[in-house]
């Protein structure tokens, strides 16, 4: 007889000893004390305790914003819980279609199609486009994310990777193709593990030069670039090059769900062709809602945006002056680097255990093997006490763990925003920390 069982447990097993076994922190989050969340131990009694999370994807803690949980509690009691059904049957209701018109107003397009995930939009976009698209090419970066990887390998078509934020070599490909043969270049306008940020004026140059269509990921943008929050193609007046916009509401709007922004009949095409669309339940009137509010908050607001980039500048700053590994970028992503898969969960679980900081480990396969790295995300909500207790602890446990410091920057004593010097074991002011 077959030992099923054993098959999975083998698997889960293989992943332990490559030290790629993926455990979860339960949180509670409060909206009145982020950044600081409570966190159960496992196996221990005492009782859920405080931690400062630096690793959320609610950006700018639009999930924890009164006016957005406000639109998705009048819009259940009003509403209901459920969406009644798919969009076809039954589940198109009042407050997707808001959300859409309201996406497509964000990116300047004619119409804008939501799904239940960014995952879910990307791969079902890619997908559908590539089979439309006879005999098409795509043309994907080399950091393209997992979703966008599927989306592709579902369309079946020919597909070629260009080297990460590498025109000369994009457009080396695309020369190499018949002018009039369908081309999709798929990128990101901001990488979420590097923090890196596509050069999209030269891609779109490219794109039109060699007859292409233009794809490219938002997620981790949106929201949080440009007068309107629309990304970084917002932020440098982009848009209008770019054929389709694809963005997440989990993000940098805090709620939930995916979608794409294009012109009317791309639209239309992958409503009326993508079966992860046709067939899947449509998002609650609550998360509609809410995802709504979020976005319309941010197009007329811009103190979020401000607020988090000037604490992502303070923590940047803070980590370099202690000649901790942070990768260069330009984003409000900032990705501190460990380089071994064992020694960064250890140092996940150390700055949790004896910090009472969350922060995820980030291993292969989502990063090659070599670069495995702390990713830091800084909010709105993070204050000067909360850096320089995230500098501290990030320094006794490069102390303990023996890690490699970046030997570019002078070495300098671990001093607090404040000017005052601090102990890197006397963490426990950390557990009252809250949100002003």
């Amino acid at each position: 007889m077959m030992n099923y069982d054993g098959i999975f447990a083998g698997a889960i097993d293989a992943l332990r000893e490559e030290r790629r076994y993926r455990t979860f922190a339960t949180l509670v989050r409060n909206p009145e004390t982020a950044p600081t969340a409570l966190w159960q131990p496992p196996g221990e009694t005492r009782g859920p305790q405080p931690v400062t999370v630096w690793c959320s994807n609610d950006y700018l803690c639009m999930g924890m914003h009164p006016d957005v949980i406000e639109a998705s509690t009048e819009a259940s009691r009003s509403f209901g819980t459920g969406a009644g059904g798919t969009r076809n049957i039954s589940g198109t209701h009042q407050k997707v279609v808001e959300l859409e018109q309201e996406l497509a107003g964000l990116h300047g397009k004619e119409a804008a199609l939501v799904f239940t995930s960014g995952w879910v939009s990307n791969f079902a976009a890619i997908s559908t486009i590539g089979t439309l698209l006879p005999d098409c090419v795509i043309f994907s970066d080399a950091d393209n994310h997992n979703s966008i990887i599927e989306g592709i390998g579902r369309s079946r078509c020919e597909k070629k990777i260009w080297r990460h934020n590498d025109v000369t070599h994009l457009e080396q490909l695309l020369a190499a193709e018949p002018h009039d043969r369908a081309k999709l270049v798929v990128f990101e306008s901001l990488y979420s593990m590097s923090g890196s940020i596509a050069p999209i004026g030269g891609i779109a140059a490219l794109a039109e030069r060699y007859g292409a269509m233009t794809y490219i990921d938002e997620v981790h943008a949106v929201g949080l670039y440009g007068p309107q929050g629309g990304g970084i193609c917002d932020r440098d007046g982009l848009a209008d090059q770019i054929d389709v916009i694809q963005g997440t509401l989990a993000k940098g709007f805090g709620s939930l769900g995916g979608y794409v922004a294009a012109n009317a009949s791309i639209v239309d095409a992958i409503r009326s062709y993508a079966p992860s669309f046709i067939f899947t339940s449509t998002m609650p009137p609550s998360v509609a809602a809410s995802a709504a509010a979020a976005v319309r908050h941010l197009r007329r607001s811009k103190a979020e945006r401000d607020q988090q980039q000037a604490v992502t500048r303070r923590v940047r700053r803070a980590l370099q002056a202690a000649r901790l590994p942070v990768m260069a970028n330009e984003s409000h992503i900032i990705p501190v680097v460990v380089g071994e898969a064992q020694k960064c969960t250890a140092a996940s679980q150390m700055l949790l255990e004896r910090h009472k900081i969350y922060v995820q480990p980030i291993n292969y396969p989502t990063v090659s093997k070599g670069t495995e790295r702390l990713r830091l995300t800084p909010t709105p909500a993070h204050r000067d006490v909360h850096i320089d207790l995230l500098v501290a602890a990030l320094s006794d446990v490069w102390a303990s763990l023996e890690l490699p410091y970046d030997e570019r920057v002078a070495r300098s004593p671990i001093v607090g925003m404040t000017g005052d010097a601090l102990d890197p074991k006397d963490m426990t002011g950390q557990q009252s920390v809250r949100a002003e």
